[in-house]
Parts: structure tokens; sequence; C-alpha cells
């Protein structure tokens, strides 16, 4: 593993889809924690909630939980929550919570450095009930390919 700039913390949330990282990003409020439950009773895997840790690693963007948050979520309503964390992600897709949505997105799609490393973005409205696939259609569109998608 080689580190090739010290790690970012971004107020984001973050979910592995078949491994792949979609960090969902927004202020209070925004959705983030509510958007990632709904993509882990999908079949995601949480990777982080509210805030990630992330780095470059051998040419990715991958993403962490800060220690201090590992292995938690935010239920807004219920509290904080235990729930297993899956390992490190690999980012594939960025998701802004906290923007106006396109009826059609521009071309190519917008992308963000992230700790050297560029990212496709999405803009969503959280709370609409076809969030989650909207997320994983994005993915399948957008999102960064991996070794193993090839």
């Amino acid at each position: 593993m080689s580190l090739s700039q010290p790690p970012e913390l971004l107020h984001a949330s973050c979910v592995a889809i078949h491994g792949r990282g979609v960090l969902l990003q927004g202020p209070s409020g925004a959705g983030k924690s509510d958007l990632a439950l709904r993509l882990i009773d999908r079949g995601a895997r949480l990777v982080s909630d509210d805030y990630t840790l992330l780095h470059q690693e051998d040419g990715r963007l991958v993403a962490t939980a800060p220690d201090n948050i590992k292995d938690r979520i935010e239920v807004r309503g219920l509290g904080i929550l235990a729930m297993a964390a899956a390992g490190p992600a690999a980012v594939a897709l960025l998701v802004a919570l906290d923007r106006t949505v396109a009826r059609m997105p521009p071309e190519p799609c917008e992308t963000r450095n992230i700790a050297g490393i560029d990212l496709p973005v999405i803009a969503l409205a959280a709370f609409e009930a076809s969030a989650p696939l909207k997320v994983e259609l994005a993915l399948d569109l957008f999102g960064l390919k991996d070794d193993s998608d090839a």
C-alpha cells in the first residue's frame, strides 16, 4: 500500500455497493444517513457515516471511517446505533445532496478532485423514494471503474 498524500476528512457518509464506494455529501439534515440506510437495505454496506477519511492509495481514492465513529450510524429519531461497517472501499462516485437537481445532467459528468483523484459528481434529492435506485444507476453510468470491472 502506498499513500501519496495525507488523508482528507470529508463531511460525507460512504457506502459500498458491490465493493465500490459512494460518497453521500451534504450538510446536516440533507439526508446522508437516511439515504445510506435505504441503500444498505438494498444490499450496500456502510463504510462511514457523516464523516469519511479519504486518501489516495495505488491510484485510487479510498474511504475509511474515522476511528471514533467506526461501526456506527446516526438514525434520526433513534440516536447513534451500532452497525458493522465494511472495510476500506475504493470510491467511484460522489453524490451531492445539497444542490439543485438538473433534469438533464451536464455531459460529460462533473468531477471533483479529492486527494488527487478526479471523482464523478452527480446531484440527487436524498429523500425522493427513487434516490437509492438513482444512486445505483449513476454508479453504473458514471462511476469510476476498478480493475475487477474490466
